[in-house]
Order: structure tokens, then sequence, then C-alpha cells
């Protein structure tokens, strides 16, 4: 019997692939794969989404549901669905590609819309805003989500839920549901209309008096999506000092855990 031990490093053998260097390359070729076309992990920095998802949410996005890239490129390898009307989506920031933005679709290619006094203009019809049937996601938030930015004065108290009700998207049977914050007394922008070219979106955040979206920078491009977002997978209220991207334990969400994003 032969007393050579296997070379770590030839990739002939099964030692390479299954002991080896070969194994970890395995393992990190996987890893990048699940990541470039079925689920990526991200976490949300800011307000813009409250009370849907709140800051240090970390959430799951499903990278398949649109269809499939040519990796490290915006074209298509193939398109399985298209986005529609309600879905939370995270995408690259048009001005800055390298930056990934998450916000609502609510405008389709061809859609005519328009935002005065805090109501959504859908071709020319107000989308319906109504109390809503539980206080749920206005009970996690905190004066501390709203003094962020230099808004030191600011606090949970000066906004007020509602439930908006979109219409059905050119696909969808039904209409989306879902959460909304106004700031009381503020004097709203009005903005548009504009019409939606094909092969784009219109996009905003759920925080309507404090988001980035489609009304500040334009219409998003169908090829800048990167996927849907799925649901909550971790959450806390504050990270750990020095290492921002790491949970402070002592804060977990522990009831958000696998909390849905609707």
């Amino acid at each position: 019997m032969s007393d050579k031990q296997p070379k770590s490093w030839d990739f002939r053998t099964k030692h390479f692939w299954t002991e080896g260097w070969g194994s970890l390359f395995l393992a990190v070729f996987i890893a990048l794969f699940i990541r470039w076309g079925f689920i990526e992990a991200y976490v949300i920095p800011s307000g813009s989404m409250l009370p849907s998802l709140l800051i240090h949410d970390h959430i799951f996005v499903n990278k398949l549901t649109y269809g499939l890239r040519v990796p490290f490129s915006e074209k298509w390898l193939v398109k399985f669905n298209e986005p529609e009307r309600g879905e939370v989506i995270v995408f690259k920031y048009p001005k800055d590609m390298s930056t990934f933005f998450i916000k609502r679709i609510v405008g389709e290619s061809g859609d005519k819309v328009y935002y005065e006094n805090g109501t959504l203009y859908i071709n020319d019809k107000p989308v319906e805003k109504k109390v809503p049937a539980n206080m749920d996601d206005f009970a996690w938030l905190r004066d501390a989500d709203f003094q962020r930015d230099g808004n030191i004065n600011d606090s949970k108290e000066n906004y007020v839920e509602f439930t908006e009700v979109l219409p059905a998207g050119k696909a969808a049977k039904e209409g989306k549901e879902h959460a909304i914050l106004l700031r009381k007394g503020d004097i709203y922008e009005t903005f548009g209309p504009v019409t939606i070219p094909d092969d784009h979106l219109f996009v905003m955040g759920d925080n309507r008096m404090n988001s980035s979206d489609s009304r500040v920078w334009g219409f998003l491009p169908k090829q800048n999506i990167l996927g849907r977002a799925m649901f909550v997978w971790l959450s806390c209220e504050e990270t750990v000092p020095m290492l921002p991207f790491l949970c402070n334990p002592l804060t977990i969400r522990w009831g958000r855990f696998f909390h849905s994003v609707n």
C-alpha cells in the first residue's frame, strides 16, 4: 500500500473536490450562483419605507421572480414575469448604479401619475386611502426612526398611518393594499402629472414625506431591477458600535422574524 498523501491542489483527484481546495471553490461558486440568480440578502438603511419596512430590517430578495440576467450586466438571459404595481423591489439607483434602493411600484408603463396634497392619482383617479384595519405596523415605530439626518425635533406623533389601495396592475386580478405614512400638518408638494414611458416604472417610498423616489430623480428603467422583496429574516433597533453591518443582539426585534414584505 502506498504511503503517499493525496495532494490538496491536484484537481484530478477525488480528495481535491471533497477535502482539498476544490471543496472551497465549489462552496464559493454555489454561494455566488445562488446570490446571482436566486436570492440575496439586503439591509434597510433608512426610513423611506416606514412603516412597511423598518430601519435595520434584514430582508431576503427574490432575484429569480422576474428572470435571469447575464452576470454583471443589466441584460436579461430570460424573463419570467413583469414587475407589477404594488410590489416592493430592490434596484440600482439610476443616478449611481453602485447604490441600491428599495421602493414600491406605484405606476407601470403607460400610466399617468399625479401626486397632490398627500393623494396619489393613477390615470386621473385618486388612489383610495382608508383607516388601517390594525396598527401593527405603526406600533413598531419609534421617535428615533424619524430623528435621523438632522431631524432632531421630529417624532412618531407627528405622523399618521393610512392604508392605500393601489389599483390592480395590468397582469394582476386585484388591487394592492399597503401602509403609508403622512406627516400631520405638512404642506404637501404637488408632482406631475407625468406619463410613464415604455420599459420604465414609477416608484415611491411608503413614508411619503421622507423618500427620495421617482418624484425626485425620475422614472426607473426596468433593467435596473434586482428583485422583489420577500420577508424579514433579522431585525434590530440598533447595530453594534463601530460595526454598523452587525445587529446589536440586545436590540433584536424577535417579533419581526419571517415578517413578509407586503
